[in-house]
């Protein structure tokens, strides 16, 4: 019981301290500080304008990001890579990390949404308009995700299980490491179509959208990010964390096509 009240004790303790961080005084410093970002491959865009926007307000604070696939990015900080913050496309990975106690629980907050969508070459010739057209004859080379360390890969498969085409798309599909990836190979003509978040999508001029994923085909595709036990600097980190939930961040990834709902 004693040992139940102290651990309840160290934890109200460390979300107090992390409230009480005055932002004025990291805005006012001169001391240099240096973060790393592991952030989701579908946020890079979003996130290169939001540092700008960061650093207006802390220019003493150097950004450095690491994209990847919420999975990989996971492990790495498993692995004990030196990363400040992490912004998972998907709340499995930040809640292995939060089962792991290597994030601080009180830091965490969903940041946006999005959308699944079915993409295909901006010139391609196939008459596709949704997702069960993928069992189609002329469809002959599939893009995904890699499921177990993709979100785009687990939602994208979570789609196909609802219309029942999973079996049958597993066959033509080819697994990227990340949804960057995806969408490269179908900007390039590698696949006839893929599987992609609609930011990734929107931002693209060598892709359109044939179809959109309806919300009761897969897990909602939340945004979440958390300052990570391992930084040198929690607070400072924590700031960013937070900035990503103002008007003037979320003014940006609503530009790039999240949503907030």
């Amino acid at each position: 019981m004693k040992r139940t009240k102290r651990l309840i004790s160290v934890l109200v303790l460390v979300a107090v301290l992390f409230s009480l961080f005055p932002v004025s005084v990291l805005a006012k410093t001169t001391t240099k500080y240096s973060l790393t970002i592991s952030a989701a491959a579908s946020t890079a865009d979003a996130m290169a304008d939001i540092a700008k926007l960061y650093n207006k307000k802390y220019p003493n604070v150097t950004l450095t990001f690491n994209y990847g696939s919420s999975g990989s990015l996971q492990k790495q900080i498993e692995q004990g890579s030196p990363v400040d913050v992490f912004v998972s496309a998907a709340t499995k990975q930040m809640n292995a990390l939060k089962d792991e106690k290597l994030l601080y629980n009180s830091t965490i907050r969903t940041i946006a949404y999005n959308k699944v969508v079915l993409i295909v070459p901006s010139d391609s010739k196939l008459d596709l308009k949704k997702f069960t057209d993928l069992t189609g004859a002329s469809v002959d080379i599939i893009a995904l995700g890699e499921p177990t360390s993709v979100p785009a890969g687990q939602y994208g498969q979570e789609v196909l299980t609802y219309y029942k085409i999973l079996d049958t798309v597993k066959k033509r599909a080819v697994y990227a490491k990340d949804v960057t990836e995806v969408l490269t190979w179908v900007e390039r003509g590698n696949a006839d179509a893929g599987i992609v978040y609609r930011t990734d999508a929107i931002n693209s001029t060598k892709v359109k959208i044939v179809a959109t994923a309806p919300s009761y085909a897969h897990t909602k595709v939340e945004y979440p990010a958390a300052v990570i036990r391992g930084s040198k600097h929690p607070k400072v980190a924590n700031t960013f964390v937070k900035f990503l939930d103002t008007p003037d961040a979320q003014e940006v990834l609503d530009k790039y096509g999240f949503t907030f709902d």
